[in-house]
């Protein structure tokens, strides 16, 4: 293994220094809740008999004693949602495999579990990034009572890992698994899928073909195969070693993973502070792992959603990570994988081909992972180089990761990758600070200059183009998508429209205070622009025909105007009461109100965000 690459050390360390004060006061935190020991022995007789009346006989005795751990659920179950219905039988699984090692697990709590997939182009859209913090919330109640010794936590998607992470760290004294259910099997080719989207989009697909395609794409219980957040979530918990080791992109209701979730239980039992192994997630998530993290989301081209919730789980260990930081580790850290929207493979076949296992050992031996991190499995990252397997008499084992790549077209060593750099850039200028992912967008359009079309809503700009006025090289500007104006919705819709113009010819960007889907990534989209309109941010002052610059090779996000008349502009303003009530809306005022800006994560835990948004205006 080589030495560590001095640019991660460096970013590494400057994470730590900066993060000093409010790490040691978090550390402070924990390890003075897990000095007190086990919770459940502090209960009173009355508190102790509620937590455990519902249970059979041997449970019982065994949380009467109090000798024995008992491990938490925090399940995001739904049936509903293709990834989350097969954790309907996990809390069985994991309750057998607790009492085989002589402890207990109880569901503690569950928490929403939206689907992005559904709600796209809706207003239930307007809701999902903040149920990021509602999870967390959730999970807190979950974990109150004072009952539990560790935690495994029941969840795949989008907001839903870092919400239950940044749950999971609020008590953070406890050992806690990230228990994953597994993608789906390969439905009809990513190329297929996204050929009949956009010939919907132009008029030359009837919804009937179009719902076709979707159903023979999304087509059984598991996770959507597309590498977007869901997927992310999966490799960034196995790289900060919260998964037991190959867990990830196991098809569910399998022998192979049904071992792995009773073997997740069998392990949460044994580091708990009743034991000889304590590991708390506090401690494991550290600067090192945090910095991982963000290293796998490069190397795998992950999904852009994690520029925002990298940052919020961060903080949630009292570790403050910047866009700076993600730019840094961009430069030196390569593209190893293509996964569709990244190439047109899905996440099985990336798994085939040798997956997480051989794609960390790569980054090991070329020093540009920190193997010195604690993990759920034991000391050190290498125990993350081996794949999950049954024996001949049905148990698991791991055995060593394959050392060639089973398939270049998906996967790459490093010495040979498919970009030099995990394709994501930071741009700053006079239109504010966003980032742009690159990873998928051919070299001749990472430098975009247009006159823009300014828009407020998605819908505007999908009827734009069906009038024919987008038919030119052309800045698409949506605003108003920030967190305090809407929610900050996913605008995924407009990739079909795009796509098509950009397959016309059309130099063609997308600049937007909103997010992008990780689904999304062939048009050039400078995203997460910050400050956001709704706060005065330079997007409100843009009109349209002004030339916008998106230049990715530079890092650079400009209205190329004169700079006395566009800071003398008044900001353009919404009206956004449509955003605000209708599908739940109203009862997340609370939430537009106090979040922070997309830089510090976009979460409704961010006390200093009102200084921070009036320290980001441009000058």
């Amino acid at each position: 293994m080589s030495p560590l690459n001095p640019i991660v050390a460096e970013v590494t360390e400057r994470i730590r220094e900066r993060s000093r004060d409010s790490r040691a006061a978090y550390l402070a935190r924990i390890d003075g809740a897990a000095g007190r020991g086990p919770h459940r022995a502090r209960l009173s007789c009355g508190n102790l008999a509620h937590g455990f009346a519902a249970c059979g006989p041997n449970d019982k005795d065994a949380l009467r004693g109090g000798a024995s751990p008992n491990i938490g659920i925090v399940s995001a179950y739904n049936d509903m949602l293709s990834a989350h219905q097969p954790f309907e039988r996990f809390p069985f699984l994991i309750k057998n495999a607790a009492r085989g090692v002589g402890a207990t697990a109880q569901v503690a709590g569950g928490v929403p579990a939206m689907c992005d997939g559904v709600t796209q182009g809706r207003d239930g859209m307007e809701l999902s990034l903040f149920s990021r913090d509602v999870i967390a919330l959730s999970t807190a109640v979950a974990l109150s009572h004072d009952m539990f010794d560790a935690g495994l936590y029941l969840g795949v998607c989008d907001k839903i890992v870092p919400g239950l992470m940044i749950g999971a760290l609020s008590f953070g004294h406890l050992p806690a698994i990230f228990v994953p259910a597994g993608p789906m099997p390969s439905g009809i080719p990513n190329d297929e899928k996204s050929r009949v989207r956009q010939r919907y989009a132009e008029g030359k697909a009837t919804r009937e073909e179009l719902l076709e395609a979707e159903a023979a794409s999304y087509h059984a219980p598991g996770t959507c195969t597309f590498y977007g957040t869901a997927n992310s979530n999966q490799m960034l918990m196995e790289i900060m070693g919260l998964h037991l080791p190959g867990a990830s992109f196991v098809n569910p209701n399998t022998p192979l993973r049904d071992a792995l979730t009773a073997e997740a239980a069998r392990r949460a039992a044994a580091i708990t502070a009743l034991g000889e192994d304590y590991r708390p997630i506090g401690r494991i998530v550290d600067e090192r792992a945090i910095v991982n993290g963000v290293i796998g989301l490069h190397a795998t081209g992950g999904s852009t959603n994690h520029l925002l919730h990298i940052v919020a789980i961060a903080a949630a260990a009292g570790i403050e990570l910047r866009l700076e930081d993600f730019d840094a580790l961009s430069a030196v850290v390569p593209l190893l994988a293509r996964v569709y929207p990244n190439g047109s493979a899905d996440v099985n076949h990336f798994h085939a081909a040798g997956g997480l296992a051989f794609m960390i050992g790569e980054l090991l031996d070329a020093g540009l992972l920190h193997g010195d991190v604690e993990t759920v499995a034991g000391p050190g990252l290498q125990r993350y180089r081996v794949e999950a397997r049954l024996d001949e008499a049905g148990d698991l084992v791991h055995a060593p990761a394959a050392q060639i790549s089973g398939d270049l077209a998906v996967l790459r060593p490093v010495a040979d990758p498919f970009r030099r750099d995990g394709g994501l850039r930071v741009l700053r200028g006079n239109l504010g600070t966003g980032a742009i992912k690159v990873s998928a967008v051919p070299d001749d359009r990472q430098v975009i200059e247009a006159p823009c079309r300014i828009f407020s809503e998605q819908e505007e700009v999908k009827q734009a183009f069906e009038r024919g006025e987008l038919d030119r090289d052309v800045v698409v500007v949506v605003r108003f998508q920030g967190p305090q104006a809407n929610g900050m919705p996913e605008l995924h819709q407009l990739t079909p429209t795009l796509s098509v113009l950009q397959k016309r010819g059309h130099r063609v960007a997308l600049v937007t205070d909103g997010r992008m889907s990780g689904a999304s990534g062939q048009v050039p989209a400078a995203i997460h622009v910050s400050p956001e309109a709704a706060c005065g941010g330079p997007l409100a002052r843009l009109r349209d025909g002004d030339v916008v610059r998106v230049d990715a090779v530079a890092g650079t996000l400009q209205a190329l105007v004169d700079a006395a008349d566009f800071e003398g502009r008044a900001p353009a303003a919404a009206d956004l009461a449509a955003h605000h009530s209708g599908m739940g809306r109203e009862l997340f005022e609370l939430f537009r109100r106090v979040a922070g800006p997309a830089t510090r994560g976009a979460s409704a835990f961010d006390a200093g965000a009102a200084s921070h948004r009036e320290s980001e205006i441009p000058s």
